[in-house]
């Protein structure tokens, strides 16, 4: 018996990576082709351009690794692209409907491979012996980016789902619910100028969201502008970002995903002031608010409700764009 065998090459050139393969994909070389796939993703790339011109034969589950590895990219807004199948790979993608899936256009060619950029050669990738390789990269991998309405809409269910693990600085344990969680996030798309930012990997890590309160807005619809004079006189500021829900995944580094996503959200609020509402019994979120730089100023009376809540304010600098 003939065992396949798969030589799997990589070169990176910014976010984008070329991998090329060679030889046959089958049951004994789908889980290489499958790590090699998670890696990239893994390490933040947002193009993988797949080139299969050495390829011999394809599978039906190597199909499956490609279409597997493409639905994660396209969760993060990334791209798998297949490029010069050979004849079988190309009867496979189109008996199955898959070629408008995975297929790279042609006016869309295969950057040339440099076997002097070449990140590995042979069946393995090596991993980096600096980091786990179950661990995403959190630093340089990290995306942060704002959704629009219809996209917040779409990724709705990944949200509360990450949200339903690590939820920061909500009143109560009702709010650990995922139904609440989404209630929550549907009422503030209400207010004028809501904005949610999402930290993602291969999957998602955080999430912010908030609006801006100030003259002549209705952001501050429900309190009659009270809580527009109210901080106003704590803090001599007229204009400043209510967060309405911070998530950060519980992770080693997920504070300073937290505070990037705060100080991001507030730079394109264009605030320097951010101001958070919790309920007095939640010690829990207090503290960890603070733990972010978060200053409490005790509870602030005369806000309709049946709850007088504890207020927290941030104050940054104008964030630069490297820092974005």
């Amino acid at each position: 018996m003939v065992l396949s065998r798969l030589d799997i090459h990589r070169r990176n050139r910014g976010e984008r990576t070329l991998v090329t393969l060679a030889g046959d994909i089958g049951p004994a070389t789908t889980p290489l082709l499958r790590a090699a796939l998670e890696r990239c993703l893994l390490d933040g790339v947002t193009v993988i351009d797949i080139d299969l011109s050495t390829v011999g034969s394809c599978d039906a589950r190597g199909l499956d690794v490609f279409l597997s590895a493409s639905r994660r990219a396209g969760r993060v807004h990334a791209s798998l692209l297949l490029h010069h199948p050979c004849a079988q790979i190309s009867r496979l993608l189109a008996d199955t409907g898959s070629a408008p899936l995975l297929l790279a256009a042609p006016a869309s060619p295969v950057p040339p491979a440099l076997s002097g950029d070449l990140t590995a050669t042979g069946t393995r990738v090596p991993e980096d012996p600096a980091r786990p390789s179950d661990q995403p990269v959190l630093k340089d991998g990290i995306r942060l980016r704002r959704l629009t309405r219809w996209q917040a809409e779409d990724m709705r269910e990944d949200i509360a789902d990450l949200a339903a693990e690590s939820v920061a600085g909500t009143p109560g344990k009702a709010y650990h619910r995922r139904g609440d969680f989404l209630g929550r996030l549907a009422a503030g798309a209400h207010h004028r100028g809501f904005a949610l930012l999402v930290a993602e990997t291969t999957v998602l890590v955080g999430c912010a969201f908030g609006f801006p309160v100030g003259p002549g807005r209705s952001g501050c619809r429900g309190f009659g502008g009270t809580l527009q004079e109210s901080i106003q006189r704590l803090t001599s500021c007229a204009r400043f970002v209510v967060l309405t829900q911070v998530v950060a995944h519980q992770h080693a580094q997920h504070h300073d995903i937290a505070r990037r996503l705060q100080r991001r959200l507030l730079s394109d609020l264009h605030s320097s002031l951010g101001v958070v509402l919790l309920h007095p019994a939640d010690r829990a979120g207090q503290t960890v608010f603070s733990s972010w730089g978060w200053q409490n100023m005790g509870v602030l009376v005369g806000l309709p409700g049946p709850v007088t809540p504890c207020v927290l304010i941030l104050r940054t600098e104008p964030l630069s764009p490297a820092g974005r």
